[in-house]
């Protein structure tokens, strides 16, 4: 399969990459599956290809309490500055998945500061489209409790700056192979977002899940592929998101649903991003004037990871 586009990306669809080196210092440690080498071989995958020139790229800015208060309670956030690691030799587990070194508190704060950022450009019109190369990853950190890998969910602090700032009607789209709990569970009964989500289920968070006219949650059963991934999105997210009309919408976009990646079990393609990317760019065009920002969550084999963001984001701006 050729991924390269011989036309450079129009002005039109610009796509700001955000991204910061302190990523690369939260250690989680030897054999963790959320490893700094993620954003490494993405990072390789588009420089060796034209793509990476025709990004805009920014440097991650960190977070403000404000922005992070909210989505996160402020005792949550008191807790997780006072047991952040205090000297380089010091380690903190916040459950059995979740550790921090002693950089892991800046980059989650510039992890949820990227989308922050990313809001802000698109909505200032400098870039048509954001992707957040960020970790730790986000969607699984609920208002008060860090947990499967994430400490700050980054994705719902954008959208709470966004509908700070203007907007009124947020659509979260979320295709990890887990289930985006904590997303669901700061949404709550917040009828100004819309959250649609796949995963596979019973599987890690294996918590309940709601559906209901805002919370469109679709758990596939292990070993399904692209023919359910695609039907749950036109038979479900589609109508749903025609009937909100969202004024933006933010990807928790997760790569971990691929058939080479071995921490789970539904069998996704390469194309299927492509695919997805160009489902949410035409739900953009056609009610928020493209504005769409995408934060990366899972995705753990490093190959399917890199050539599954290429893929995205060039069909994002087609």
């Amino acid at each position: 399969m050729n991924l390269q586009l011989s036309a450079p990306i129009p002005l039109a669809v610009q796509t700001a990459y955000i991204t910061h080196p302190i990523y690369l210092q939260h250690d989680t440690g030897a054999g963790h599956p959320e490893s700094y080498k993620r954003l490494l071989a993405i990072e390789e995958r588009l420089k060796g290809s034209d793509l990476y020139e025709q990004l805009t790229h920014y440097q991650a800015p960190l977070a403000t309490d404000e922005q992070l208060q909210r989505a996160h309670g402020k005792n949550y956030l008191h807790n997780i500055e006072a047991d952040a690691p205090a000297t380089e030799s010091d380690t903190v587990y916040l459950d059995q998945d979740t550790r921090m070194s002693f950089h892991s508190l800046e980059a989650a704060k510039r992890a949820a500061g990227a989308v922050v950022l990313a809001t802000e450009l698109v909505l200032s019109k400098e870039v048509a489209h954001a992707f957040c190369a960020v970790r730790p990853p986000g969607h699984h950190a609920k208002r008060n409790r860090s947990m499967g890998f994430c400490i700050y969910n980054n994705v719902m602090v954008g959208i709470y700056h966004a509908l700070a700032n203007g907007i009124n009607r947020v659509a979260l789209l979320d295709f990890d192979v887990h289930h985006g709990n904590g997303s669901e569970n700061i949404i709550g009964d917040d009828e100004r977002i819309l959250f649609c989500s796949t995963f596979q289920h019973p599987y890690y968070p294996n918590e309940p899940f709601n559906n209901n006219e805002h919370l469109i949650c679709s758990g596939l059963p292990s070993g399904a592929g692209s023919a359910e991934f695609r039907n749950e999105v036109r038979t479900r997210w589609i109508p749903s998101l025609d009937k909100f009309q969202p004024e933006m919408i933010f990807v928790s976009a997760g790569f971990d649903a691929h058939h080479d990646d071995q921490l789970a079990g539904l069998n996704f393609t390469t194309e299927d991003y492509g695919w997805i990317a160009q489902v949410i760019a035409g739900v953009a065009g056609k009610y928020c004037d493209n504005r769409v920002i995408s934060t990366l969550e899972g995705g753990y084999n490093t190959d399917s990871l890199a050539t599954s963001v290429e893929i995205y984001l060039r069909n994002m701006a087609k």
